[in-house]
């Protein structure tokens, strides 16, 4: 009774009121708490909640599996490109034959193009290596990972020295190959159920770009180039086959897809290789595909050792006739008046050179970074002369190389 006389007063009810607003207003905020911890929650379970590696695979990678006739614990395969940051996974179908199924884009690598040599060089590697599953990690802190099982057999045989070189989420890298979490949770999955499918190791082909012939010529003044025709030759025994090739390592050097003719004779890494053949097939198709590479890559090579002596014929022919026309004069530049007054009549006053805005060969303030900054040569005779002459190397020569993408990220740890 007493509290219905106090609701009956003015300041009774206002008081009410205010106790029921105040009420309303926690529950609200204690909801709007509670649906961030539960948002928050669930984004943890897939950055590192405790069932991270038993999550399936995206429901995007089932429907393809399925279009593909896949099933979901049949073989897979991986190819990795370091300079188009690709990560491949080829996956066996019911025809036995290995396709495509999803590409990545890598998140970053570490390093440039080339082998890894010793630890802390920061290189990610290059080669062939096999995943069993004792180097999957799903309790990595950088999502989940897989040791790439570096220095293998062809690495030990050379001193290559390294340890934790992986293929891991969290995109960081300083030697792995860092993938996104999201990424990394779909090619753990496709991994494992492989291996609940029966596969006891999977591959994983490691190479410094798409060993096509344009690559190969493109590259071809690199100190790794024998290394890569050898990686190549690898290549192409998949290309052809579209089955992981069989990886042996005699005389420190890889063989793919051979069988000895001695029974129980092993390959041994640093020994000289047993007799062995390799399938008529096999054989025959590969040497086939390479016989139309090479010849495509002797053109491409022509095609860019005459476009760089062109080059360097320009470059020498107009040094001398600028030493010619300067005289033996002093490289300093004239005032801006002199420089004007040296233009011909008919050229307008936006192409006559001062010495506040040098002028340059067209083209030549584009670098790339296989090309280095064009050093200036002459003095300010030259530089008119080569604005003037009437031949010099084409700016929009075909085969341009493309810098590689290559990134280094240290994290604060290894990733394990």
């Amino acid at each position: 009774m007493v509290f219905g006389r106090l609701l009956n007063t003015p300041s009774g009810l206002k008081k009410a009121l205010q106790s029921r607003r105040g009420r309303h207003v926690a529950k609200l905020g204690a909801a709007i708490i509670m649906a961030g911890v539960l948002a928050g929650c669930q984004g943890d379970e897939f950055v590192a909640g405790p069932n991270k590696a038993k999550l399936p695979v995206s429901a995007s990678l089932k429907r393809k599996m399925s279009d593909m006739n896949m099933s979901a614990t049949s073989p897979i395969m991986i190819r990795i490109f370091k300079e188009e940051s690709q990560l491949e996974v080829w996956k066996q179908d019911r025809s036995g034959k290995f396709k495509l199924l999803e590409d990545f884009e890598i998140c970053k690598w570490s390093g440039k193009l080339g082998p890894k040599f010793k630890e802390g060089d920061r290189q990610a590697p290059e080669g062939f290596y096999e995943i069993t599953p004792a180097l999957m990690n799903p309790n990595s802190s950088y999502h989940l990972a897989f040791n790439l099982g570096y220095p293998n057999r062809y690495d030990r045989s050379h001193g290559r020295t390294g340890s934790h070189l992986m293929v891991h989420g969290a995109c960081s890298s300083r030697g792995c190959y860092a993938m996104t979490d999201e990424q990394v949770q779909d090619i753990y999955a496709l991994a494992r159920d492989s291996f609940k499918g029966g596969q006891r190791s999977f591959q994983v082909q490691a190479f410094p770009f798409k060993m096509t012939p344009e690559n190969m010529a493109r590259h071809r003044d690199s100190e790794h180039l024998d290394f890569w025709k050898m990686l190549k030759t690898g290549y192409d025994h998949f290309e052809v086959a579209k089955v992981p090739p069989k990886i042996a390592v005699c005389e420190k050097k890889y063989v793919f897809d051979a069988t000895t003719l001695v029974d129980g004779v092993p390959f041994r890494a640093s020994a000289k290789c047993p007799d062995y053949q390799v399938s008529p097939r096999i054989a025959s198709a590969v040497a086939s595909k390479q016989k139309k590479d090479n010849a495509k890559y002797q053109q491409l090579a022509a095609r860019f050792d005459a476009r760089e002596e062109r080059q360097k014929r320009w470059e020498e022919r107009s040094n001398r006739l600028a030493e010619a026309l300067g005289g033996g004069e002093d490289d300093t530049a004239p005032a801006p008046e002199t420089a004007t007054a040296a233009a011909p009549a008919d050229v307008p006053a936006t192409q006559t050179a001062t010495a506040s805005e040098p002028q340059r060969r067209p083209g030549a303030a584009v670098e790339s970074a296989f090309v280095a900054p064009e050093q200036s040569r002459g003095g300010s005779v030259g530089g008119f002369f080569k604005r003037w002459v009437p031949f010099g190397p084409k700016t929009s020569d075909e085969g341009a190389g493309v810098g590689p993408i290559a990134t280094e990220v240290v994290p604060a740890a290894k990733p394990n």
